[in-house]
């Protein structure tokens, strides 16, 4: 049975947690074709350890306590009395669900989050938190999250290229300008 990234991809959760040590589902996918592990993604779970059994044609394992645990579905919240609007919880966000006010307040967007906890280690305030919900992770819950990931890293690569142009202008503008002052100042010492 040849391997398709595609499809083990789409039989992990979409969470783009990281906790198995690959970065997000799509790297782990991609491992587990080239003979990686299968027991590594806490968030699918033994649910998800045996989807990629099936579709790996490997034994079934329990999950590796080096990637994590089972546990119920959560999503962050954040303590608006307590954040200081750093952004460093939206820019760890891997799935854009993370809105706010630079130096004001931010939210989540509970809809979208997927649990992945990233960004609860950056904040310097420790006011975000997870909070578990009472439903679980759904195959059409990994579907949206996969949305949203590409679209926020589509969105993220686009804003860096426009720094980058923007940034390759203002240099050129910057050397045009220090060329010009450069052949003054040679002008004005070595008049004709």
């Amino acid at each position: 049975m040849s391997l398709c990234i595609d499809l083990i991809d789409d039989a992990l959760p979409q969470t783009q947690c990281r906790q198995c040590g690959y970065d997000g589902c799509r790297a782990y996918a991609q491992a587990i074709v080239e003979g990686a592990p299968i027991n590594r993604c806490a968030p699918g779970g033994r649910e998800g350890i045996a989807r990629l059994a099936e579709l790996t044609d490997r034994p079934v394992l329990e999950l590796d306590p080096d990637y994590g645990h089972e546990a119920p579905f959560a999503v962050a919240r954040i303590d608006a009395t307590r954040c200081i609007g750093c952004r460093l919880c939206a820019v760890a966000c891997p799935v854009g669900s993370i809105t706010g006010a630079p130096k004001r307040l931010f939210a989540v967007i509970e809809e979208t989050c997927t649990g992945c906890a990233l960004c609860v280690a950056p904040c310097p305030m420790d006011c975000v938190e997870l909070v578990e919900l009472e439903r679980s992770w759904t195959r059409e819950d990994a579907r949206r999250a996969r949305e949203a990931y590409l679209t926020t890293q589509r969105l993220r690569s686009a804003m860096l290229s426009k720094k980058d142009a923007e940034k390759e202008h203002d240099d050129a503008t910057k050397k045009a300008v220090l060329d010009d002052v450069m052949a003054r100042v040679r002008a004005m010492m070595h008049p004709r």
